[in-house]
């Protein structure tokens, strides 16, 4: 006599499959668009039979695009992501980044965008901790002190030209007041693609920052950890470089961004 499925397994298993979808999916990123199966492997871990059956499958679906021996996300997901973000403004839609940010690291997380001649705080999530750095929406602060600053000046050169036309005035006994320096400096987070700094704008307290980017490879804005040096010496400062930029990544992914260079 037959007997039914169990629903209970039967949903396991779909659960499973889902997340081996998801694992192959997270596997592209904007620095690693185009991946061989091996790559694809590699990132998930999966065994080769299992990888080449789901990618098949993908790219039957439109979820992957094959072009040779390589894939790259299929166009049919962008259709689909277009109304993920319709109607939402931008700092909506980075917001829920941000906060996934402090709860990985658990210091203050901060995008910050160029007014003028200066970085105004626009979306923020606080760190838990009691010790912290003042920092709240809408704060001005200026460009040339900080690692938020140096990545808004490094991915605009009039901005940059602007702000070397006036003094650039001590804030702390690390604040760059140079012209040389600040040239010399903003070079090296361009060529880095983020930026740490202690002691710049407040004695004690240090920050690292990344740029995001809109879909004309635009500067939109700065995404910053920030917190006390007691907690975030240089070496942990370098140690949130990698999820620094995966959220920068992410963000400029999200509203349809593109990194310079890049096609």
């Amino acid at each position: 006599m037959p007997t039914s499925k169990d629903p209970e397994k039967s949903s396991s298993n779909n659960l499973l499959v889902l997340g081996k979808i998801s694992s192959i999916l997270d596997a592209f990123s904007l620095s690693r668009p185009v991946l061989s199966l091996a790559d694809i492997r590699e990132h998930t871990g999966m065994p080769t039979s299992t990888v080449q059956r789901l990618v098949a499958n993908l790219v039957s679906q439109g979820f992957l695009d094959r072009d040779a021996d390589a894939y790259r996300i299929g166009m049919r997901m962008a259709y689909w992501a277009a109304p993920a973000t319709r109607g939402m403004e931008v700092i909506d839609v980075l917001s829920p980044l941000l906060k996934t940010l402090r709860d990985t690291t658990g210091e203050t997380s901060c995008f910050f965008k160029a007014e003028q001649h200066y970085r105004v705080c626009v979306a923020m999530a606080e760190t838990r901790h009691t010790l912290r750095r003042e920092m709240h929406l809408g704060k001005i602060l200026p460009l040339h002190a900080g690692s938020a600053g140096r990545v808004l000046l490094a991915w605009d050169r009039e901005l940059m030209d602007s702000v070397l036309r006036n003094p650039l005035e001590p804030i702390t006994e690390s604040t760059i007041t140079s012209t040389e320096h600040l040239i010399a400096a903003v070079k090296t987070t361009r060529t880095d693609g983020y930026a740490i700094t202690v002691g710049e704008r407040e004695d004690g307290a240090s920050g690292l920052s990344a740029p995001v980017f809109d879909s004309a490879a635009g500067l939109v804005g700065a995404v910053t950890l920030s917190g006390p040096t007691l907690r975030m010496p240089q070496e942990t400062c370098e140690k949130w470089v990698e999820p620094l930029l995966t959220t920068a990544e992410h963000m400029t992914r999200l509203i349809g961004g593109r990194f310079p260079g890049e096609a």
